[in-house]
C-alpha cells in the first residue's frame, strides 16, 4: 500500500481514535478472561490537562493497552471528583461578579448555579485525554456527585455511623476564612513569609514587673487564657502561681506550668490562646483553660476584641503594634520568617479555630491498611514509598469529614431537637423520621419537625469509595462487576495525595469489602522545569499538553514523556524531548516506507540475509523478555528506551541495513515476508507507548478486517533465545564500525571496497560483515607487512592495509601521538595497581576494572608499535 512521504499525525489521530471508539475497542464487559482493572485518579471536574496528569494518563494508558494485548479484558475506568472547595469557590466567585452572595440565596438555588457551572465545564479533561490517545471505557465513566455515586457515600456514612466509627465532637480545625471551612491537615500548605516577632510586656499582677512573651500573632491577645511556663526553668521559678494582666486587654490571667514549652526557644514564656492555636488548645485541655474565640468565621475580630471589633485580623495585626508600642507594652519587634499554613485551594492564610465537627476515628482501621502494605499484599513502586507511609499511619489522627459547604454530599444527620445529641443517623429523611419516633417515643414527630445537619462531607469521603463505588459495590455488593474487576490491578497516583487518597482507599477497601482494592500502586514523579521547580498555573512554567500535541503529535509528546520518567522520581520537562518522539515516529515511518519500496523477486536468501534473520529473531525474544521484566518492575521509562533501542539500532541501523538489496535488485520474498513479520511485531510492542502511528502503519501494511485491528492484536510472547547468536552479532557489529571508523578517520569513501587482515581463524556473520563494511577480502589467520589501521575487537586483531592516497608521514605523527597518550595512560594505571592499600581496600570489581584497563591499554600499545614499525 502506498503510504504518504510524511507521517501526519494531525490527519491521522481522531480518525484512529473514532474508529476504537465506534468499535467499542476499549469497551469491558465481564467474560472469561482474566481482568485488568485500573481506576482513574478522578481530576477536578472543572479541571484542565496539565503537565501532570499528561504523564499520569499516558502511563495509565500504557499499562491498560499493553494488558488488552497480553488477552487480558482491560477496563479503565475514567470520571471526574466534584472538587466540592474547588468548585465552590468558583461559582461563589461567578455569583460574586453577577451582584449575587451565596449567604443571599438559599442551598437549593447554590445548587443549581453549581450544576449548571458543572455541566458547563466539567469534563473538558476528560474529553483532552482523549487526544492524549486515553483508552478509557467511556461508557463507565463516573462522577463523584452522581446519585448512584453519592448514594453510596451516604450508606458508608451511616454503616460506618451505626459502627461507633463515626462522632460528632468540638476541635481545633483549620479554618479557611475564604472558603468558610474547615480543611484538613493534608489540604495545608506551609509557605515562608515575613512578618514580625513582637516581644510584648504581660504585667505580674500586684506588681510593676512584666513577664515578656514573643508572638507573631498580637492581634490574638484578646483570645489569652494563661501565660505557660516550664516547670524547670529556674528564671521564672519565683512567678509560680502568680497571675499577668493582658496588655490592652487588661484581663487578669495565670500563669501555669508545662513540660511543653521549650527553654531555650524565645523568651522561655508561651502565651496560650486555645481558641487560635492547635498546640494551645492542647494544652487548654489539659489544664482545663476557658476558651475565647475572638473571631468570626470571615477571620474578622468579634464582640471579645474590644475597640477592634469588626476589623480584618490583618488590619488588627499593623494597629494594635502601635497601640502596643504607644501604651509602652511593646519591648521589641524584631523581623522574622515564618512558616504560614495557607489553604491549597484558596490560598487563604489559615486560621485555627475551634468548631463542632464530625469525625471518623482511624486508629482501629488504619491497623489493618498498614499491615498489607508492610506485607507487600499491596506493592509500592518505588518501595521507599513504604516508609512515608509507614509513619504517616502509625502517627494518624482522627479524619475530620465535614466541610461548611453546599456542594458535595451533605451529612444524612437530622435533628429533631435543640439538644446537642437530639439527632438520629439515616439514609433518608423516612428512615431518619422511624428512627427519631424510635429514640424520643414521640410518634407525633413529622417530616417537617427534621432538619438536615447543613454541612457537607469532605470531597476524599467519596473518593476514598472510588474503586468499590465506580463498580456500584456499596449499593449492590454482590453485582456481577464488582465480584469480577474488584480487587483492580494496578493505581497510577502522584505521591502527593499518598494519605488524602491512596491510604484511604486502602482502609474503604479493607472495611467494606474485606479486599485490598488494588494490588500495585505506581508513584509517578512531579513534572519540573529545568530549574527544578515545580511546573504550575502561577508559576507559567508549564506549557499546555494539547499545544505540545498539536506541535508534536500525541505520540510524540507521550513518548517525550515517559523517556525521563523514572517511577517515583522528578521528571524534568525538557520540550526537546518531545521532539525527539516526534523524530521516533519519523524513523519508524521512514522505516516502513523503505521497506515498501522494494521490489519482491523469486530468489534464495543468501548468507547475509540468513545471518540478519537469525539474529534479529533471538534479538526480538531477548528484548520482549527484558521488556516484561522492566514492566513487572514498573520500569516503564527502561521498557520504553528497549523497544526505542530495538528499533531505532537495531531494526533499522543494524538490521534493514544488512537484507538491503543492492542498487537496482530487488529483496527475496521470504525475506520480505520476515521482515514485514519483524515489523508487526515491533509495532504490537511499540503501540501501548505510540497507539496513533502504530495503528497507521499496522492498517497500511495490508488489509485488516475490524476484528484485525492492532489495537486489540495480541503481543508475541518471549520465545527462547540463543545467546551466543546475540553475542556473536554484536562482535560483527564492533568490527563492522572498526572498518567504518576507518574510513571516517582517513576521509576514505564507503563505496571504496578494502581488504583486512586478521589473526582470527573465521568470522561469525562473515556475509554481513563483507556486507556492510564493503570487504573485498578478509585473510584469515594472517598478518600484513604493509603499512596498516590496525583495531581490536575483544582478541580479534584487524588490520587494513592503507589507502595508496594516505600522506604516511602523516599517519607516522598520528600515530605516535596516539602512542605517547597510551603509555602515559599505561603508567597512571600501574601506578594504581602497584599501590597496595587500593588492591586490599577497593571492591574486586574496581580492581578488576583497573586490570581490564591495564590490558586494554598493554595490547593496544603493542598494536601501534606493529603498526609503527610498518609505517
Amino acid at each position: 500500500m502506498q503510504i504518504a512521504d510524511k507521517y501526519n499525525p494531525q490527519e491521522t489521530e481522531q480518525k484512529w481514535y473514532d474508529f476504537w471508539l465506534e468499535n467499542k475497542f476499549f469497551h469491558s464487559t465481564p467474560d472469561n478472561r482474566p481482568p485488568y482493572t485500573i481506576v482513574i485518579p478522578p481530576p477536578n471536574v472543572t479541571g484542565i490537562l496539565h503537565m501532570g496528569h499528561m504523564l499520569n494518563n499516558t502511563i495509565q494508558d500504557v499499562l491498560v493497552r499493553r494488558a488488552r494485548m497480553q488477552g487480558f479484558n482491560a477496563c479503565w475506568v475514567p470520571g471526574t471528583d466534584h472538587a466540592s472547595i474547588a468548585t465552590e469557590a468558583k461559582v461563589v466567585a461567578k455569583l460574586k461578579s453577577e451582584g449575587i452572595n451565596k449567604s443571599d440565596i438559599t442551598r437549593e438555588e447554590f445548587l443549581k448555579h453549581a450544576w449548571d457551572w458543572t455541566d458547563k465545564y466539567g469534563g473538558t479533561i476528560l474529553e483532552q485525554l482523549k487526544k492524549l490517545g486515553c483508552s478509557c471505557d467511556w461508557d463507565r465513566t463516573r462522577f463523584t456527585l452522581e446519585d448512584k455515586m453519592s448514594q453510596q457515600v451516604i450508606k458508608s456514612f451511616v454503616d460506618l455511623y451505626n459502627k461507633g466509627l463515626i462522632y460528632k465532637g468540638s476541635r481545633i480545625v483549620n479554618w479557611d476564612p475564604e472558603a468558610k471551612t474547615n480543611i484538613s491537615d493534608e489540604e495545608v500548605i506551609f509557605k515562608e513569609q515575613n512578618g514580625k516577632l513582637y516581644f510584648l510586656k504581660y504585667k505580674i499582677e500586684g506588681t510593676e514587673e512584666f513577664l515578656s512573651v514573643a508572638t507573631t500573632r498580637p492581634e490574638t491577645i484578646f483570645g489569652d487564657v494563661a501565660v505557660c511556663i516550664n516547670p524547670n526553668d529556674e528564671r521564672y521559678a519565683h512567678l509560680k502561681g502568680k497571675n499577668v494582666i493582658v496588655p490592652i486587654v487588661n484581663r487578669v490571667i495565670p500563669i501555669i506550668e508545662d513540660d511543653y514549652v521549650d527553654i531555650e526557644f524565645g523568651t522561655g514564656a508561651l502565651k496560650i490562646t486555645p481558641a487560635h492555636d492547635i498546640n494551645d488548645y492542647e494544652i487548654g485541655q489539659k489544664h482545663n483553660l476557658p476558651i475565647i474565640d475572638s473571631m468570626d468565621d470571615d477571620a474578622v475580630l468579634n464582640e471579645h476584641a474590644m475597640h477592634y471589633q469588626g476589623q480584618g485580623r490583618f488590619t488588627v495585626r499593623k494597629e494594635i503594634a502601635k497601640e502596643l508600642e504607644q501604651k509602652d507594652f511593646l519591648l521589641k519587634a524584631e523581623d522574622y520568617v515564618n512558616k504560614v499554613g495557607t489553604s491549597e485551594r484558596t490560598g487563604a492564610v489559615i486560621e485555627p479555630k475551634v468548631s463542632v465537627q464530625w469525625f471518623l476515628k482511624m486508629s482501629e482501621i488504619a491497623k489493618p491498611a498498614l499491615d498489607v502494605v508492610m506485607d507487600d499484599e499491596i506493592k509500592f513502586y518505588p518501595e521507599k514509598f513504604k516508609n512515608t507511609y509507614k509513619h504517616w499511619m502509625e502517627n494518624i489522627r482522627d479524619w475530620n469529614i465535614s466541610r461548611q459547604l453546599w456542594w458535595g454530599q451533605q451529612i444524612p444527620a437530622y435533628y429533631y431537637g435543640e439538644g446537642e445529641d437530639d439527632f438520629v443517623v439515616a439514609e433518608n429523611i423516612s428512615d431518619a423520621l422511624e428512627l427519631a419516633k424510635q429514640k424520643t417515643g414521640n410518634q407525633q414527630l413529622t417530616t417537617e419537625s427534621l432538619k438536615q445537619d447543613q454541612d457537607a462531607l469532605d470531597t476524599w469521603f467519596s473518593s476514598w469509595l472510588w474503586p468499590i463505588s465506580v463498580f456500584d459495590g456499596l449499593n449492590d455488593p454482590e453485582n456481577e462487576d464488582i465480584n469480577y474487576y474488584y480487587p483492580t490491578s494496578d493505581l497510577v497516583t502522584g505521591p502527593d495525595i499518598i494519605f488524602f487518597w491512596v491510604a484511604r482507599m486502602i482502609m474503604a477497601g479493607l472495611e467494606f469489602r474485606g479486599k485490598v482494592p488494588f494490588k500495585n500502586v505506581y508513584f509517578t514523579g512531579i513534572v519540573r522545569d529545568k530549574q527544578r521547580r515545580k511546573m504550575s498555573k502561577q508559576l507559567g512554567n508549564s506549557p499546555d499538553p494539547i499545544d505540545l500535541i498539536e506541535k508534536y503529535g500525541a505520540d510524540g509528546v507521550r513518548v517525550g514523556s515517559l523517556l525521563s520518567a523514572p517511577a517515583g522520581n522528578d521528571l524534568l520537562f525538557d520540550e526537546d524531548l518531545m521532539l525527539q518522539g516526534r523524530n521516533f515516529a519519523t524513523k519508524i515511518w521512514n522505516a516502513f516506507r523503505l521497506i515498501n519500496m522494494w521490489n519482491h523477486e523469486d530468489k534464495s536468501l543468501n548468507d547475509s540475509d540468513k545471518q540478519s534473520i537469525e539474529w534479529f529473531d533471538n534479538k526480538l525474544n531477548k528484548t520482549i523478555a527484558e521488556i516484561n521484566d522492566q514492566f513487572e518492575k514498573f520500569r516503564i521509562s527502561d521498557a520504553l528506551h528497549l523497544i526505542y533501542k530495538l528499533i531505532w539500532d537495531d531494526f533499522c541501523g543494524w538490521y534493514l541495513e544488512a537484507i538491503k538489496p543492492n542498487f537496482g535488485e530487488g529483496i527475496s520474498k521470504e525475506v520480505y515476508t520476515k521482515t514485514i513479520y519483524f515489523f508487526e511485531e515491533l509495532m504490537k510492542l511499540l503501540h501501548p507507548f505510540m497507539p496513533f502511528l502504530t495503528e497507521e502503519l499496522w492498517q497500511a501494511i495490508s488489509e485488516r478486517s475490524t476484528n484485525e485491528a492492532l489495537v486489540i492484536a495480541q503481543q508475541k510472547k518471549a520465545d527462547k533465545f540463543s545467546e551466543d547468536i546475540i553475542k556473536n552479532f554484536e562482535t560483527s557489529e564492533e568490527l563492522i564500525s572498526g572498518v567504518r571508523n576507518y574510513r571516517q578517520t582517513k576521509g576514505i569513501s564507503p563505496r571504496e571496497a578494502v581488504e583486512i587482515f586478521t589473526n582470527a581463524t573465521e568470522f561469525s556473520n562473515e556475509a554481513v560483515v563483507r556486507k556492510l563494511a564493503n570487504v573485498s577480502e578478509i585473510h584469515f589467520g594472517t598478518k600484513t607487512d604493509k603499512p596498516s589501521f590496525t583495531f581490536l575487537v575483544g582478541a580479534t586483531e584487524v588490520s587494513i592495509p592503507l589507502s595508496e592516497n594516505l600522506d604516511l608521514a602523516e599517519e607516522k605523527a598520528k600515530t605516535e601521538e596516539e602512542l605517547k597518550y597510551l603509555k602515559g595512560f599505561l603508567i597512571s594505571v600501574d601506578k594504581k595497581l602497584s599501590n597496595e592499600k587500593f588492591v586490599a581496600n577497593a571492591k574486586p570489581e574496581i580492581v578488576e576494572v583497573e586490570r581490564k584497563k591495564q590490558k586494554d591499554a598493554q595490547d593496544k600499545i603493542a598494536l601501534l608499535e606493529e603498526k609503527l614499525k610498518s609505517l
